[in-house]
């Protein structure tokens, strides 16, 4: 139900409601907001918008830079961790101009809306639902430094394996084996159930939550599938609540992909499927797993265009040391039921016509939700539209284990990049299918191309202190 100026005004004397919060996106992804006292809030704010410098978000705008960011009030909810009460709302920036405003082609929920669009257009489809899979890591002590003199790192979590001589009560995890341990051994429990009644509240519905495989405080939530753009909200507000609810608990959150040496690694592994009035496209009772010639074409334009999805599905340094063989992590370019080794799986759970589909593996959370989502959906449709079949492309199926096999089988598979430079090349070179329809302006990839390349630099002039003990005495 769409919800009205007059519902949030009514909301807010219902609830008593003292502060009015816009959260806003930049580039990385991450929430910036602006507040306002609730007296001072009205239909000409919703109207209005407030006033923002759109480059100090990161964007490279070659209007002037001072944009407005329009709330939606069909994303209002009252923000559970703030002691005076409040009232939060995202929404979508604009261009000031006479006599109306246009959106911020730029602005990462304005891409994913354009995306949407572009599908509709195209008669595909008119609907993408995804459902992201978001795993984590919870630790009770983190800190670092990076200084002339001093460049490491130290963690904590008080139920790892490193602490089985000191925890003193027996309940330490062993390596690589917390998946699915439970009571006592899963310490969080409660702080997990908590987030995820808190999502529950601010309308995303939840699938499960659970500890994943990694013993050093490695835990996984799971939301129902979603409409993608209402997803790329969602995926804010998860990675909000479960940041926040963490600190309650006196305890750190990260969803960086490889936060510990030796353990598994956060990825976001995304569900995808299309409708078109309300049918499923991606069916097919005598297709390979089920799945109809445009689901093989729509895995065929994501493989084809892996590489250059990297940069923006995986957008850190720290993303690589992830996509690594041994960690059920993906490292082969291919597709196949129930094979975690591949870029690609089927699920052979996924039984029902409404609910065949596939997962991109790949992905973790350092990306902005709005671009990651957007790009696999032009991928997609990009396969659509051009038949690209995976099959005939020698992308498979490969139902079995990719990590298993002799060297020289290994050698003959195609490779995910391995450093976000390579990732950064490949979106240099292979880009077409993001700008098709406008969805994505060249302006921002090659802004965001030039911000990650910054950032590859910056890494690769610092020190490792594993370069210490590998050269100091040579």
């Amino acid at each position: 139900m769409k919800t009205t100026v007059q519902d949030i005004m009514e909301l807010i004397r219902e609830k008593d409601i003292k502060m009015v919060d816009f959260k806003m996106v930049d580039i990385n992804g991450q929430f910036r907001h602006v507040t306002i006292p609730a007296k001072n809030f009205s239909e000409e704010t919703m109207k209005s918008g407030i006033g923002f410098d759109a480059s100090n978000y990161g964007y490279a705008v070659v209007e002037k830079s001072d944009m407005v960011f329009i709330p939606d009030p069909d994303t209002a909810c009252i923000d559970p961790f703030c002691e005076i009460p409040t009232l939060s709302m995202t929404g979508n920036a604009m261009i000031i101009d006479n006599p109306e405003n246009r959106p911020l082609a730029q602005y990462p929920r304005n891409i994913v809306l354009a995306a949407e669009q572009y599908m509709k257009d195209s008669g595909i489809a008119d609907t993408m639902l995804i459902l992201p899979e978001f795993e984590f890591y919870l630790f009770d002590q983190v800190g670092w430094q990076v200084a002339p003199n001093s460049i490491g790192m130290s963690l904590d979590v008080n139920q790892a394996y490193w602490n089985g001589d000191t925890d003193g009560m027996g309940c330490v995890v062993p390596k690589q084996k917390a998946y699915h341990v439970a009571k006592p051994y899963d310490a969080s429990y409660e702080c997990r159930s908590e987030m995820c009644m808190l999502m529950e509240e601010m309308g995303i519905p939840i699938k499960y939550h659970h500890p994943e495989v990694g013993a050093a405080g490695q835990f996984e939530i799971e939301p129902q599938l979603g409409q993608m753009s209402k997803m790329a909200d969602a995926s804010m507000m998860i990675k909000y609540i479960i940041h926040n609810t963490a600190m309650k608990y006196g305890k750190t959150a990260t969803f960086m992909p490889k936060p510990v040496y030796g353990e598994a690694g956060n990825g976001m592994h995304v569900h995808m499927l299309l409708l078109k009035d309300d049918q499923p496209v991606f069916s097919d009772d005598n297709g390979y797993s089920n799945l109809s010639k445009e689901a093989h074409w729509f895995m065929g334009g994501l493989l084809k265009h892996i590489a250059s999805l990297c940069a923006i599905t995986n957008p850190s340094t720290n993303s690589f040391k992830r996509l690594v063989p041994g960690f059920e992590a993906p490292v082969t370019v291919g597709y196949a039921t129930s094979n975690r080794s591949a870029v690609i799986r089927i699920p052979a759970y996924a039984k029902s016509p409404k609910m065949r589909r596939f997962e991109l593996r790949n992905p973790d959370a350092t990306c902005n939700p709005y671009f990651c989502y957007a790009a696999i959906l032009m991928a997609g449709l990009d396969g659509i539209k051009n038949q690209i079949d995976p099959h005939e492309n020698g992308w498979g199926p490969y139902d079995m284990n990719l990590y298993n096999l002799p060297e020289e089988e290994k050698a003959k598979l195609k490779g995910l990049p391995t450093s976000l430079e390579q990732a950064l090349d490949a979106l240099e070179a292979d880009h077409d299918y993001l700008t098709a329809g406008g969805v994505f302006p060249e302006e921002l990839l090659k802004n965001f191309i030039a911000t990650k390349r910054a950032e590859c630099s910056q890494m690769a002039a610092i020190p490792h202190p594993a370069e210490f003990e590998k050269y100091y005495n040579l």
